[in-house]
Formats: structure tokens, C-alpha cells, sequence
């Protein structure tokens, strides 16, 4: 019985200096966001958006340096399916804050 890792031989990997690099970013971008709230930098919504956006940079982080997620053929059907979920998510989300918020306005008025 031949068991070779050939398995995957389609999907890029990472290298031990792709994951320092990630896990470096991914670091540097968590304390970013906990020292703009610690020292009170930036407030209010400001400081929602600047911790949104760090977020947004940290979640493509992990896209690309830990799920290997590229632009490369190989790729294409993943990627694919993660902008499904991620519309998937939206809409869901994005419907039921908007449900929400029209329950809440309707049991105001009365």
C-alpha cells in the first residue's frame, strides 16, 4: 500500500515563512485595536470604524496567509464558495437587524 501525500497536490500550501508573516500581521493588527482602546485615542465612531477596519484587514490576513485564499485558478472554486457565505451572511444578518429595527419603530408608536 502506497500511502503518499500526494492527495492534495492541487492546493498550495504554506511555508513557515508565510505563516510568521500572518501570525507577525495578526499580532500587530490585535494590539493595534486594543491600544486604540486602552489609550482612548480615537471615540466614539471613530473609534467603531478604525476597530472595524482593522478587523476587516485582520480577517483578509487570515484569508491569505492561513486558508491560502488567492486569486490563482486552483483556488477559484473556494473562493467562490466563500463569497457565497459571505452573501449568505450579509443577507441574513442585514435582514434581521432590518426586522429588528421595523419591530422596534411599530412597537414605539403605539
Amino acid at each position: 500500500m502506497d500511502h503518499s501525500h500526494n492527495a492534495h497536490s492541487g492546493e498550495g500550501h504554506g511555508s513557515l515563512g508565510s505563516y510568521t508573516i500572518g501570525f507577525i500581521l495578526s499580532v500587530v493588527l490585535t494590539v493595534a485595536a486594543f491600544g486604540l482602546v486602552m489609550t482612548g485615542t480615537l471615540s466614539g465612531e471613530n473609534a467603531l470604524l478604525a476597530i472595524a477596519g482593522l478587523a476587516f484587514v485582520q480577517i483578509v490576513v487570515h484569508l491569505v496567509f492561513f486558508l491560502h485564499l488567492n486569486s490563482s485558478s486552483a483556488q477559484r472554486w473556494n473562493v467562490m464558495a466563500f463569497a457565497f457565505t459571505v452573501l449568505t451572511a450579509v443577507i441574513v444578518i442585514g435582514g434581521t437587524l432590518w426586522v429588528m429595527h421595523n419591530v422596534s419603530m411599530h412597537m414605539m408608536s403605539r
